[in-house]
């Protein structure tokens, strides 16, 4: 399918090289995920979408997904807005609801919105079957695993089910809101799965040694962790945690967590 990739320009430790948007053309082109407002990557969805009306279809309301479309809407106020619930991340503006499920039309074809909660709970792909092509969002990213927030509603058990559902699809190439072109998405989720259940292990076995707080847990599952890193390790084993009381394999008490 053609798709052009439009850049957020937002560098930073939690987006690494900056944000993809993915235009896909026709008649109303639909833009993929908003950026942050950044002014060259709004020249460039004028330039390629000129006067015809657009719709924005956001994977998801983390802020470099979502921050950008007031800025979009600012600029096009005709574009239409649609993406799954999370209120209180509107951003002061009005989307039509998407569930799991729906269908987008595109110059391309038909995209099915896929509800993929576990990194957020209003996450959801996007598949266009007749090219096997998955809009990915933060589901998946080569070179590292994708983050939890497990503070912030993220739920590891959730993104597990997620990456089956993706398996299910068969998807040929993804398209991610990071990083380059997924051209083996199956390989990939297959990894993050055998990654997840090593780390699972290494929770495990810290607990058998006598850890018991998130502090007691980082020393031992990241010897060499960096002071900036440090946030998304302590979501990462917060969400292992979760995980493992849902299951009733470890319970808590205030801060503490021990084998049950």
């Amino acid at each position: 399918m053609n798709v052009h990739q439009l850049h957020a320009r937002n560098p930073g430790p939690f987006t690494g090289e900056g944000n993809w948007t993915y235009l896909i053309d026709g008649p109303q082109p639909v833009l993929i995920d908003a950026g942050v407002g950044e002014a060259s990557h709004l020249d460039a969805i004028d330039s390629a979408v000129g006067s015809r009306p657009l719709h924005l279809v956001v994977t998801h309301a983390h802020s470099d997904h979502i921050s950008g479309a007031p800025a979009i809407v600012k600029r096009r106020p005709g574009t239409q807005l649609s993406k799954m619930p999370w209120p209180e991340r509107d951003q002061g503006l009005r989307w039509a609801p998407l569930h799991d499920g729906d269908v987008i039309e595109t110059g391309e074809g038909q995209l099915q919105a896929i509800h993929t909660p576990g990194h957020a709970p209003d996450h959801m792909c996007l598949w266009h079957a007749g090219s096997g092509t998955l809009f990915a969002g933060d589901m998946l990213v080569i070179g590292t695993t994708v983050m939890i927030p497990a503070s912030h509603r993220g739920s590891l058990a959730e993104y597990l089910r997620s990456l089956d559902r993706l398996l299910a699809l068969d998807p040929r190439r993804a398209l991610p809101a990071h990083g380059p072109a997924i051209e083996d998405p199956r390989a990939l989720i297959h990894q993050y799965v055998e990654h997840r259940a090593q780390r699972e292990r290494q929770v495990l076995e810290a607990l058998a040694a006598g850890a018991s707080t998130i502090d007691d847990f980082l020393p031992r599952i990241y010897p060499s962790l960096q002071p900036a890193l440090e946030p998304m390790a302590r979501e990462t084993v917060l969400a292992h945690l979760i995980k493992l009381e849902s299951e009733g394999r470890v319970t808590r008490t205030d801060t503490r967590w021990v084998r049950a």
